[in-house]
C-alpha cells in the first residue's frame, strides 16, 4: 500500500470529518449492496456518496473569492513620530563620602 494514502485519509478526516464519514458510509453501503445483489442498498450508497461529494464541491465553490480586490492598507500609526526625540540621559557618578 502506498505511504501517501494513509496521510491523505488522515488529512481528509481532519479537515472535514462529517463529509468523510458520509462518503465512507456511502461507499461501504454500495460495496455491500453490490456484493449481496441488493440494488436498493447499492443505489442508496452511491447516492449518499454522490450527494456528499456534490455538497462538498458546492461548499468549496462558495468559499472561494471570485476576485481579490486590492484595498488600501489602513495605518494606525503615522510613518514618523510627530514629537521630537527625547534627550539622552547621562548617569552622573556619585562622589564617595569624605
Amino acid at each position: 500500500m502506498n505511504v501517501a494514502f494513509p496521510r491523505l485519509l488522515k488529512s481528509a478526516y481532519r479537515k472535514d470529518p462529517i463529509v468523510s464519514v458520509l462518503i465512507t458510509m456511502g461507499l461501504i453501503d454500495a460495496l455491500i449492496g453490490g456484493f449481496d445483489d441488493s440494488w436498493s442498498l447499492f443505489a442508496f450508497g452511491l447516492g449518499t456518496a454522490g450527494l456528499t461529494l456534490c455538497w462538498r464541491l458546492f461548499k468549496i465553490q462558495q468559499n472561494r473569492p471570485l476576485q481579490e480586490v486590492e484595498t488600501a492598507s489602513q495605518l494606525y500609526l503615522p510613518p514618523r513620530s510627530s514629537s521630537s526625540a527625547l534627550p539622552m540621559l547621562s548617569i552622573q557618578k556619585k562622589k564617595p563620602p569624605q
